[in-house]
């Protein structure tokens, strides 16, 4: 799918794309772990992060909290660290420290200028509020996984996203996870700039996606905004 000849309506992921939630998930790890003198490391945690919560996301619906809160224990499990699960709400209440990236702020506002904008996240509506306290922004559209009792790539974000917004018509997408938004926007035919920060690379079968760019400032220059 190309980019629409004119975008009038933009939506962003938020956690990997307009927030970087890996340093703030491995901040909140570090430092639980060290109140028990127990060493971690980032390259182990982070990983560890992904392929379980992607598992229990999987499953039935449950608040990305509980999703939060299961995975924190399952990686002190993982990585030989005794800790008690009635301690495993510290990440959940991590996420409102969770950092904005720097170019965030000043992107989404030029964007702002010219279009209508959306966030399609897999979280649930409380910690976005937490959240949105660092993204000082009145977005047209909001859908999280509370709201559609579903994660992402399952395709019911976008389904809601397109029946609120009434039609695909006009819309971007923008994100950084090719799993979670890349491929169910190739799959739902929405145009998706993905936002490659790691420098990942596509196997053969892989489908791209309408643009690949390495950050949010290229992403929101393609769309015309200076």
């Amino acid at each position: 799918m190309p980019l629409p000849s004119k975008t009038t309506f933009v939506t962003f992921d938020v956690y990997g794309t307009l927030i970087d939630w890996e340093t703030g998930i491995w901040d909140a790890f570090s430092a639980e772990a060290q109140r028990d003198g127990f060493t971690i490391e980032r390259s182990e945690v982070i990983p560890l992060f992904h392929e379980i919560s992607r598992q229990i996301e999987g499953g039935s619906y449950e608040l990305y909290a509980e999703v939060l809160r299961r995975t924190a224990v399952e990686i002190s499990k993982r990585l030989g660290w005794p800790l008690e699960p009635s301690r495993s709400g510290f990440l959940p209440d991590s996420v409102q420290n969770w950092p904005v990236f720097k170019e965030t702020r000043a992107q989404i506002e030029k964007l702002s200028k010219q279009h209508r904008l959306g966030l399609i996240s897999n979280i649930d509506d409380k910690l976005l509020g937490q959240t949105r306290r660092h993204i000082p922004l009145d977005f047209d559209l909001v859908v999280t996984a509370q709201q559609v009792r579903s994660y992402k790539p399952d395709l019911a974000h976008f389904n809601e996203c397109a029946r609120r917004v009434g039609g695909k018509k006009g819309w971007v997408h923008i994100a950084a996870s090719y799993h979670h938004d890349v491929e169910p926007c190739v799959k739902a035919k929405i145009p998706v700039i993905w936002v490659n920060r790691h420098k990942e690379t596509l196997d053969a079968g892989q489908r791209k996606p309408t643009a690949e760019v390495a950050t949010l400032r290229e992403a929101a220059k393609l769309l015309g905004a200076e």
